[in-house]
């Protein structure tokens, strides 16, 4: 069992890695300072990777909805790709097809203390969590359409203010290698580098902080967890409601699809009873 949690893990991370190098296949541009140009720019990846990375050669969702939004449209394409992949996979993208949520992994297995889980912890995380829907409400969607209306205006607040994965992928490489960008860096870069590095450190404490408390995205596609296609399965003829599936989950799930649930399937091998799948 433990060889097979072993294998899981390692897929999965396989699957992260070319995820995130698929989103930037672009890569001469990784080296130059510059933005791809890639045609597919009009169209979306699944998982949260900022328009502006170097070698990114389609769109962010969550940039391209307020940006649709900021302008005084309706996000008709947007919303469309977001209901087809949250219908075939729901939080499953955030597990397997999002970079920022691999970054997170990977600074989370540096050999530190962690926090631990208890059930005073669980009640607040769980509270906490709910945080992310009201920056999707009002960050994504009712700021920017209010700013068009009153002053025409489009403000992509999201993405300009918040965003730690636009920062780490494509506001600290950018101003590394353009000279021209390192000297028009302000305050607002200074305040979203001061976001991100807190995320960083976060990160290597408590297993994604990000998509737990504040990712939009991740708010978006666990309205579809309950009913989407692929993930993770339950036969209840077969659970004993022990509890395992959950106890160890580092998401703080209380039940297996539940809004919180990344369907990672680390679960599966915590199943005695094989009615995980």
């Amino acid at each position: 069992m433990l060889k097979a949690f072993r294998n899981s893990k390692i897929r999965r991370k396989l699957v992260q890695f070319t995820a995130m190098l698929v989103y930037n296949a672009d890569v001469k541009r990784w080296f130059t300072g510059g933005i791809s140009s890639s045609p597919l720019k009009n169209v979306c990846v699944p998982g949260l990777n900022c328009y502006s990375c170097p070698g990114a050669v389609a769109s962010c969702p969550l940039g391209s909805l307020q940006n649709t939004i900021g302008n005084g449209r309706f996000p008709f394409f947007v919303t469309g790709f977001l209901l087809l992949t949250g219908t075939l996979f729901g939080r499953m993208v955030c597990s397997f097809l999002c970079p920022f949520g691999l970054v997170q992994e990977l600074l989370y297995m540096i050999p530190l203390p962690k926090l631990k889980k208890s059930p005073r912890t669980l009640r607040v995380t769980r509270k906490i969590s709910l945080l992310k829907y009201f920056i999707l409400a009002f960050m994504c969607i009712l700021i920017p359409a209010f700013l068009y209306f009153k002053n025409g205006i489009s403000s992509p607040l999201f993405c300009k203010w918040f965003c730690p994965a636009g920062t780490v992928f494509a506001g600290w490489p950018l101003t590394a290698l353009n000279e021209y960008l390192r000297s028009a860096a302000g305050h607002i870069f200074l305040w979203k580098s001061a976001v991100a590095v807190s995320f960083i450190v976060w990160s290597v404490f408590m297993y994604r902080p990000f998509c737990r408390f504040f990712c939009p995205l991740g708010a978006i596609y666990s309205f579809f967890n309950k009913t989407a296609i692929f993930g993770i399965k339950v036969d209840n003829k077969k659970c004993t409601d022990c509890n395992a599936c959950t106890n160890f989950c580092k998401m703080d799930v209380l039940k297996i699809n539940d809004r919180e649930c990344i369907r990672c399937g680390e679960c599966i091998q915590r199943c005695k009873f094989g009615a995980i799948k």
